[in-house]
């Protein structure tokens, strides 16, 4: 996306690290970490919308949950309207939990099925709010899934009644019932179908321009990201590899490990013509023993010496394009 023109920031992630424990034996000692999310920072202003991409299993879902403090973060700092979160008590966090909500990848795993439609959009209200007046909360519960596209006998209607888009759409009143700032969308488009994909994307673009909401994206599918995103982050192994305007990273990537996940996507016109290829070979490295130096090094057909010894620093190569690579591709 393009034209919207964010001021300031809204949230900042600092050296964010989250290491899961190993623990073995009788005792359940640890003997070494899972490091799903390592050394991770970025900004996100106002309004915008930030994309993070990368292979299963390179710490997108878990970067979500740690912004959240859905997960509690082994080192860093998540600094949203400039507040520090990390290490408050719940009871500190309370105000920011309606502040900052979270749209899960499957719908009917994330509604509680012995709920209406109605109480599952207003529940949140019931818990944050000391009074609730049913009649006032009813009227916003019906006017927010008009605003995402539901018809009003929705409300008396259960999870299992309702299509996957129209289960996401619930998902997306229920984040709106509190009118949050940040929304956390992770994967939110994958299970359903392409055509359903982009009306919930529309809706979504639609819902930023009219609450002024600020979104963290997470996403495998290029396409998608690319057409909701105003920058993009891409993660290898819990790091940040590349970071970039949106037109800038799909048109010029500098990193191999994001030239390779822009060539493994399928395209349109099975006639156009590609860059080079650059092929990532083999799988991901296990997060536990990542490689020594360059954690892409292994599956680099760029690599060149210094890469299997030295990590490389996360630098600005163009204004606004970071890159951690020894060797980035030429611009």
């Amino acid at each position: 996306m393009s034209g919207r023109g964010p001021t300031d920031v809204l949230l900042e992630v600092e050296g964010l690290k989250k290491h899961f424990p190993i623990r073995e034996g009788l005792l359940l000692r640890t003997v070494d970490h899972v490091k799903a999310v390592d050394g991770v920072g970025f900004k996100v202003a106002r309004g915008e919308t930030i994309g993070i991409v990368g292979e299963s299993g390179c710490g997108k879902t878990t970067l979500g949950r740690l912004i959240l403090r859905l997960v509690e973060p082994t080192a860093g700092k998540v600094i949203f309207d400039g507040q520090d979160i990390v290490g408050l008590s719940e009871a500190e966090m309370r105000p920011f939990r309606k502040r900052m909500t979270i749209v899960f990848q499957d719908p009917y795993a994330s509604l509680d099925p012995r709920m209406n439609i109605e109480r599952l959009v207003g529940e949140p209200i019931r818990i944050h709010a000391d009074r609730v007046d049913r009649a006032q909360l009813r009227d916003r519960v019906a006017a927010l899934l008009q605003r995402v596209g539901l018809r009003p006998d929705a409300l008396k209607r259960y999870p299992h009644e309702l299509s996957g888009g129209q289960r996401q759409r619930v998902a997306i009143a229920r984040t709106l019932i509190l009118e949050p700032q940040l929304i956390v969308a992770d994967e939110p488009v994958s299970a359903l179908d392409v055509s359903v994909q982009a009306q919930v994307l529309n809706l979504l673009v639609e819902l930023q321009q009219a609450f002024n909401l600020t979104y963290v994206f997470i996403g495998h599918d290029l396409r998608v990201v690319q057409y909701i995103s105003d920058r993009v982050v891409v993660m290898y192994l819990g790091k940040v590899v590349e970071s970039a305007r949106v037109q800038t990273l799909f048109t010029h990537p500098r990193h191999p490990y994001t030239e390779a996940l822009l060539e493994s996507a399928p395209i349109a016109d099975p006639k156009a013509t590609r860059r080079v290829r650059v092929l990532a070979a083999g799988d991901v490295p296990s997060p536990i023993r990542p490689p020594e130096g360059c954690a892409f090094h292994p599956r680099c057909p760029r690599r060149g010496e210094g890469c299997d010894r030295v990590v490389p620093e996360l630098r600005e190569i163009e204004p606004g394009q970071c890159v951690r690579c020894h060797y980035p591709l030429p611009a």
